[in-house]
């Protein structure tokens, strides 16, 4: 299905943009982008692995995590508010299995900025940077690196597997950029609620055995042995080649790798409790890469772009991915992996107070919800409030800066280090290190 925000910008436009498209290029080409140099000494932390749900277009705060039932009918909206198994807290009336489970997570209710376009409230959200310039609704931007590669270059995966997963797309900020492209994501596009799910380039071709595949491996070290090769000249790009191929090798005979993109070995009735839908098989594909050791893994889910129809479209829309959500918060507690996985559910901003003429809400950077779970988070917090209307964040406001210092921080990375790009200069990984303090 193809999803468009109000730019009129398509999954397939993002896919030629480069990064997003790495896998267009083959595996050796996706593999050159990931890399295996990482950093070592990184100090024990609460969590080892970070799955990020992007919700793209600007996910409505009113009808999901923030409803303000007592506000005038303009602004409430047409859905009725439902209390949680917290409290005193309420969720919109489509986030029954969410609502159900909220002692598990925290919800961040006070998460505003000044970036009211797609292209700049993705960037300033993905990356805890705003962009430096002025930028349009449908711009393409990459001024600094995701949270993912951040993440991919302090953070190291097992043999064989890539550190930073996103599927079935690359969000438009989810890049490197100075880090480098071996630190952007390995994007499957895929879908695993297929019935012949494969991911493409990790799997050998139909009709190559493995004995085969291992001849022909075998006589490629032969032939690499040859003095001319063996010893190239030097400057000569052929050892830095065989590189990406031997880690291309590592991923195709990796039994971790292909264990992980094995869905469909997991039972039936887990499947189910997920969704038979792309959605939530790719949430259940990101639990099973965080349980083989993937760091980072973004889930990304378009189509949030509210602007007409939102009340004909939620009861559809929004059930699917609260029930897919709150399995996946619940499958990792049962599996004892909660402690040691972050989960995020996020878009670049809330949507306008104000119903307009179309039944939509437009574009609203000064509130925002944020669902966090997992990484010892404590469940049934809620930080920060909007006003009596959800006009704007007024109470313990944060900044995205302070959200993507929290990511950082509960994977042990430490977002005031300085980096360096290729010319030399030093960039702060975030601005502003300072972390939600109410979740560590």
């Amino acid at each position: 299905m193809t999803h468009r925000n109000c730019e009129g910008v398509t999954r397939r436009s993002c896919l030629q943009l480069g990064l997003g498209g790495l896998l267009g290029g083959g595996l050796v080409g996706a593999l050159r982008a990931v890399g295996s140099e990482k950093p070592a000494g990184l100090a024990d932390a609460p969590a080892k692995s970070c799955i990020l749900v992007w919700l793209d277009g600007g996910p409505s705060h009113y009808e999901t995590f923030d409803p303000k039932p007592l506000a005038p009918s303009e602004v409430r909206g047409e859905f009725e508010a439902i209390d949680t198994a917290v409290p005193g807290v309420q969720f919109s009336e489509h986030c029954t299995k969410l609502a159900a489970t909220a002692d598990k997570f925290a919800v961040v209710r006070s998460i505003r900025h000044n970036q009211g376009n797609h292209g700049a409230g993705n960037h300033y959200m993905m990356t805890g940077a705003p962009p430096r310039i002025p930028v349009g609704c449908g711009a393409f931007v990459s001024f600094h690196p995701s949270v993912g590669s951040g993440v991919a270059r302090e953070r190291s995966a097992p043999r064989g597997l890539p550190s930073y997963f996103s599927m079935p797309r690359m969000s438009r900020s989810g890049g490197p950029n100075f880090l480098g492209a071996k630190y952007a994501p390995f994007v499957v596009s895929d879908n695993p609620a297929s019935s012949n799910f494969k991911v493409r380039d990790v799997a050998l071709p139909d009709g190559l055995s493995l004995d085969r595949f291992s001849r022909r491996t075998g006589l490629r070290g032969d032939v690499d042995r040859l003095p001319r090769i063996a010893e190239p000249a030097a400057g000569d790009p052929v050892p830095a080649l065989d590189g990406f191929y031997e880690q291309g090798l590592d991923l195709v005979t990796s039994t971790e790798a292909q264990a992980a993109f094995d869905v469909a070995s997991e039972p039936g009735p887990l499947r189910t409790a997920y969704g038979r839908h792309p959605f939530g098989q790719r949430a259940l594909l990101a639990r099973r890469l965080v349980e083989a050791g993937v760091p980072f893994v973004t889930l990304y889910d378009g189509g949030w772009d509210d602007h007409r129809g939102l009340f004909k479209a939620f009861p559809t829309k929004l059930p699917p991915r609260d029930q897919s959500i709150a399995t996946l918060v619940t499958d990792l507690e049962d599996r004892g992996l909660l402690d040691s996985t972050l989960v995020v559910v996020l878009g670049e901003f809330g949507r306008t107070p104000k119903i307009n003429k179309d039944a939509g809400r437009d574009h609203w950077s000064n509130a925002m919800s944020v669902l966090m779970a997992g990484a010892r988070i404590p469940g049934g917090t809620v930080v920060g409030a909007t006003d009596r209307a959800g006009y704007s964040a007024v109470d313990d406001v944060k900044s995205p800066e302070n959200f993507v210092s929290t990511v950082y921080r509960k994977l042990g990375i430490d977002p005031g280090q300085i980096l360096y790009t290729p010319e030399g200069r030093p960039v702060h990984l975030v601005s502003d290190p300072t972390p939600i303090e109410e979740l560590m």
